[in-house]
């Protein structure tokens, strides 16, 4: 198994488990099709190093990151170790934020697939009206299009888009998702990638959708927080699509 590669001894126990869940998470990303080449980002907070997250270094594919090639920045996007890699500005300044600013969330992922991308460029974004989208009720923000987020002064937009939520549509752009861990963020990526697949498959379909009334809507995002942060069920999900990845494709590194 990957887990099975040899630690690095200036990297703690912990940060190695945190770089290999990370490296892990970039594979999935390949592997189910969501990557935009070298570019977007997946991002982890280091719990134990203050204003520090581990990203993938620029110009590598995602099937080619490992948990030893990852690199360590701060929340501007510095670089704080030895590394023959940088970093893609175009991420710092949405991760950084986040990071700087929600102590809730522990692992950023940003994607812009087709499906998502399309839902981000409709006036009304995404829909509650399927299973997936029911999920994420009350729980997604909006942003609107500056342009490349390369710029500091754009953050303190980004951050009162997101407020308390946990899924931010930049609008004409695609997706920022985070949660608690990255087993969690994968899952909500996952759950919002089904939402707008099935929201564009819908529109396609053509005919008037079926709405879902607020109070159910509510009831399913509750539920699906319940079983998340409580049963182990995104760990679970996370490790058997590790799983089933490497057993298609073998070891990650």
């Amino acid at each position: 198994m990957s887990e099975s590669i040899t630690r690095p001894e200036h990297i703690s126990e912990a940060e190695w488990e945190l770089r290999i869940k990370l490296a892990h998470c970039y594979h999935l990303v390949d592997y189910f099709g969501w990557t935009e080449t070298i570019f977007n980002h997946i991002s982890a907070r280091l719990m134990d190093q203050e204003g520090c997250y581990l990203v993938n270094p620029f110009g590598l594919n995602y099937t080619e990151i490992t948990p030893a090639n990852l690199i360590k920045v701060d929340v501007d996007g510095n670089k704080l170790d030895d590394s023959p890699y940088d970093g893609n500005p175009a991420g710092f300044a949405l991760h950084g934020a986040i990071h700087e600013a929600r102590d809730d969330i522990h692992c950023v992922i940003h994607t812009h697939t087709n499906a998502v991308s399309a839902v981000a460029a409709k006036k009304d974004g995404f829909s509650m009206n399927n299973f997936y989208g029911a999920q994420m009720y009350g729980r997604v923000g909006f942003h609107a299009f500056e342009g490349i987020t390369l710029f500091q002064d754009e953050k303190s937009r980004m951050l009162e888009s997101l407020g308390d939520k946990h899924v931010l549509i930049l609008r004409n752009h695609g997706i920022a998702v985070g949660e608690m861990d990255i087993e969690r963020t994968f899952f909500l990526l996952w759950s919002a990638q089904r939402a707008a697949e099935i929201q564009v498959a819908a529109g396609a379909a053509g005919g008037e959708d079926v709405i879902i009334e607020d109070a159910i809507g509510q009831k399913c995002a509750d539920l699906t927080q319940m079983l998340i942060k409580e049963s182990g069920f995104a760990d679970k999900f996370f490790n058997a699509m590790v799983r089933k990845m490497e057993a298609e494709r073998g070891a990650c590194w």
